[in-house]
């Protein structure tokens, strides 16, 4: 599942893009490069927010959740291990260090670790009155 990342723009507007992830220790972890615009958003303004949800399977209703919390980046420079341990839950064990190894060799990554505040779940397979208005 991939999920979307949502930051801040200088201007104010929102810039949301898909982004894999991985849970630990009650936090998420986002890898980016140093000079992507997500790290200079997180940079300036430390509020974001995560959709992490199962909408890429074609006619069910999503069920997910809304992570709305607080962003920091983790220096040093994100290093081979963990970078692997992140594509590990995208690519089977050998291609993910390999993958890995590809954008370490494009760019310097960083982390972003995502502190929730508040998490707001929704499933709209339980929700009765939509199942009625849309025939499911």
């Amino acid at each position: 599942i991939v999920a979307r990342f949502c930051s801040l723009n200088a201007d104010g507007t929102i810039h949301a893009v898909p982004v894999w992830y991985s849970y630990l220790e009650g936090k998420f972890l986002v890898a980016t490069p140093v000079a992507s615009r997500k790290a200079r958003n997180v940079r300036r303004n430390e509020n974001v927010t995560l959709l992490i949800d199962d909408s890429e399977t074609r006619g069910v209703w999503p069920k997910g959740i809304v992570v709305y919390g607080n962003a920091k980046l983790d220096t040093p420079d994100l290093e081979l291990g963990e970078f692997t341990r992140l594509c590990e839950k995208y690519f089977p064990g050998d291609r993910a260090e390999s993958y890995a190894r590809g954008l370490l060799s494009l760019t310097r990554w960083v982390k972003i670790i995502v502190t929730p505040k508040h998490m707001a779940s929704f499933d709209y397979r339980k929700d009765e009155a939509y199942k009625t208005a849309t025939g499911e």
